[in-house]
């Protein structure tokens, strides 16, 4: 059954006590950066929207929860979990993991060279974050540091 995205999610902000959401448009389009190395030669980093993490670590809470979770890119799929603002659409990364946190396709990725290395840790976040403010002025810092200090070459975004 299809679900109407922009009506549940103004549905579940106003029951959070919201007021009515503001779509993010940005004023310009981000600068177009070229890779400095090709693919087989870098360092790849992830960010999943999807509020995974791994058994162990505490499950993301839904009022604007920025925080972030490691996940080692060796952690096996039956290890992670999901907490999301929008529940419904996780019955799919329940069943398999690896269509929001797809490690088993990047260490294939890696084995076959494609890609020269995963990062020791991929990342998830809960995508469904009210305040626009908070990520650009919490979220995407924090990700801006935790993938220098990984020396990452190129990112992944896979939004949920």
């Amino acid at each position: 059954m299809p679900v109407d995205y922009m009506k549940s999610i103004a549905e579940r902000y106003s029951k959070l006590g919201y007021p009515i959401y503001q779509w993010y448009n940005a004023k310009e389009a981000p600068p177009f950066v070229p890779l400095k190395k090709t693919l087989s030669e870098s360092r790849i980093g992830v960010l999943s929207t999807s509020g995974a993490y791994v058994v162990g670590q505490k499950a993301y809470y839904y009022k604007d929860d920025t925080s972030t979770r490691a996940i080692p890119k060796d952690t096996p799929k039956d290890r992670i979990h999901f907490s999301h603002i929008t529940e419904n659409y996780l019955e799919g990364p329940r069943r398999d993991p690896d269509c929001m946190v797809p490690l088993e396709a990047l260490r294939r990725l890696e084995e076959e060279g494609v890609i020269g290395e995963v990062a020791d840790n991929i990342f998830s976040c809960m995508g469904g974050i009210y305040s626009q403010r908070r990520v650009r002025e919490e979220l995407a810092p924090a990700m801006l540091d935790a993938y220098r200090a990984q020396n990452i070459d190129a990112a992944f975004l896979i939004p949920m």
